[in-house]
């Protein structure tokens, strides 16, 4: 008898139902390959936080001594062609590239789903205009767009964030729209509406809440993309001012140095890449994690 019921508590607890971030995390915690994506989140973010100990005269002044000295006990990631320790810089920054991914995916996603949701609710002619902007903005190649806002605007981290995120608008507006269009006409909305409330409070408080999964796996998968347009930008010569260490710009510094120290272009693009792998990883699992018809 205790045996069949420490049985049947054991299939109550199995299957029993959980709320929807108890579902995510308990997918993530299976899939063993989201669970690495967000582990080498949490160790991008512990180097973020290490990088605040750094002094900024630590990563711009160098000795000429040093140059191209190959990664070793001392410079783990070697000096560049200016005797700075390569280590050192990757590690600062960091506070930069996440502050691209990070920053860059919220002006998409702010802009995007704002744009996206007001024209999914309202139709007609709100819809069409705001359609028609999303096709004339995802008809210009991103690099291309987001090289004419940094040329316009000058060089600096803020706008390089705004200059990738711009890029990414119209696939939240899409995204949103389509989602809104399958909410709006639902019992609780018609009941929102027939109560009187604001039509942006009925936006914003029932009808987005209930379209967010795909909206956060987009944000997570979309996260990486930024990081490597704004390395593609930095390897135009387009980026931070010199001599701020930004993944992107150390591969560049480095590149007429790539057959005598390849390690300067190495460690930035190493960082570059397990950043985004993560990224998909952990957009992955959060597809699945948010999908209903997959949990």
């Amino acid at each position: 008898m205790k045996k069949n019921a420490a049985e049947s508590g054991l299939v109550v607890k199995k299957y029993k139902k959980r709320s929807l971030v108890g579902g995510a995390f308990h997918t993530i915690r299976k899939r063993k390959a989201t669970a690495a994506g967000l582990i080498i989140f949490a160790a991008l973010i512990f180097v973020f936080l290490a990088s605040l100990f750094i002094r900024y005269d630590a990563i711009i002044q160098g000795d000429v001594r040093l140059r191209l000295i190959g990664p070793g006990l001392r410079y783990p990631f070697g000096t560049d062609n200016f005797g700075r320790n390569g280590f050192l810089r990757v590690i600062y920054g960091t506070r930069y590239s996440l502050a691209i991914g990070f920053g860059g995916s919220f002006i998409a996603a702010f802009f995007g789903v704002t744009l996206g949701a007001v024209a999914g609710y309202y139709g007609k002619a709100t819809e069409i205009l705001i359609m028609r902007f999303s096709e004339v903005l995802s008809s210009i190649p991103g690099l291309l767009l987001a090289m004419v806002i940094m040329t316009v605007v000058g060089n600096n981290l803020t706008n390089l964030i705004f200059a990738v995120g711009v890029t990414a608008i119209p696939i939240y507006i899409r995204m949103t729209r389509a989602t809104i269009l399958t909410i709006r006409d639902r019992e609780y909305i018609e009941a929102a509406r027939a109560i009187g409330l604001p039509v942006f409070r009925i936006i914003f408080r029932h009808v987005l809440p209930n379209g967010l999964s795909p909206i956060i796996v987009t944000f997570s998968a979309n996260f990486g993309i930024m990081i490597i347009t704004a390395a593609s930008l930095a390897y135009v010569g387009i980026s931070i001012p010199i001599p701020l260490p930004e993944w992107g710009s150390m591969i560049e510094s480095g590149r007429d140095f790539a057959r005598a120290a390849p390690y300067i272009m190495m460690f930035p693009g190493l960082f570059i890449m397990v950043t985004v792998l993560a990224s998909n990883l952990l957009g992955d699992g959060l597809r699945d994690a948010l999908d209903p018809k997959l949990r």
